[in-house]
């Protein structure tokens, strides 16, 4: 093992490729705590860093029979935590920047279903408040608002006076008022446009 420590690195390289284990070992060792110093810096995470590193010499060794060295061993080591540094924060950006739009979603969402409930819920409490009138206003009422009558088709759909009409609609919208106050009935009439 000894003999390893003073092989240069296109010998340990040669019979890593052989699937020499003890040349594998003296890479790492060799290798193992700059890379990972190098790539803290640019991490600034323990265990990424741990991992990141790990996994360069774990594919280092599966790929060590087509493991081509252009220049030397440190460089081309080096430019691999550099790329991986590099794809880690474009994968992290891209994580973040879907937590975010996914965030961003789920708050839109929880405000518009939250927006239909409590308008379902109004217009549930409206409906019930219309159903309470007296049958006579209720029927002006629905004539005017629902089906969009003019006060003389309900006066001669009712056979009643035009005036008769307009009070009715008037005390009808007086009764849900006092009920609901003047912002919520204009809410109301302007959804029964």
């Amino acid at each position: 093992m000894t003999k390893y420590k003073h092989l240069d690195d296109a010998e340990l390289v040669a019979l890593l490729r052989d699937g020499d284990k003890i040349a594998y070992t003296e890479i790492y060792k060799r290798y193992f705590n700059v890379l990972f110093a190098h790539a803290y810096k640019k991490l600034n995470d323990d265990e990424e860093t741990r991992d990141l590193i790990q996994e360069l010499f774990t594919n280092l060794w599966i790929r060590r029979e087509v493991f081509v060295l252009n220049s030397s061993l440190v460089a081309y080591l080096f430019t691999v935590v550099r790329n991986r540094v590099l794809d880690h924060h474009a994968h992290k950006n891209v994580k973040s920047r879907y937590i975010s739009s996914l965030q961003q979603f789920i708050d839109i969402e929880t405000v518009e279903t939250d927006h239909r409930v409590r308008e379902k819920e109004l217009l549930n409490s409206i409906e019930k408040e219309i159903q309470a009138l007296p049958r006579k206003m209720r029927e002006v009422f629905e004539l005017s608002r629902r089906s969009h009558f003019t006060h003389k088709e309900i006066s001669e759909q009712l056979q009643i006076s035009e005036q008769t009409v307009a009070k009715q609609v008037t005390n009808a919208l007086k009764t849900l008022r006092c009920r609901f106050g003047e912002m919520l009935l204009i809410l109301f009439l302007m959804y029964f446009k």
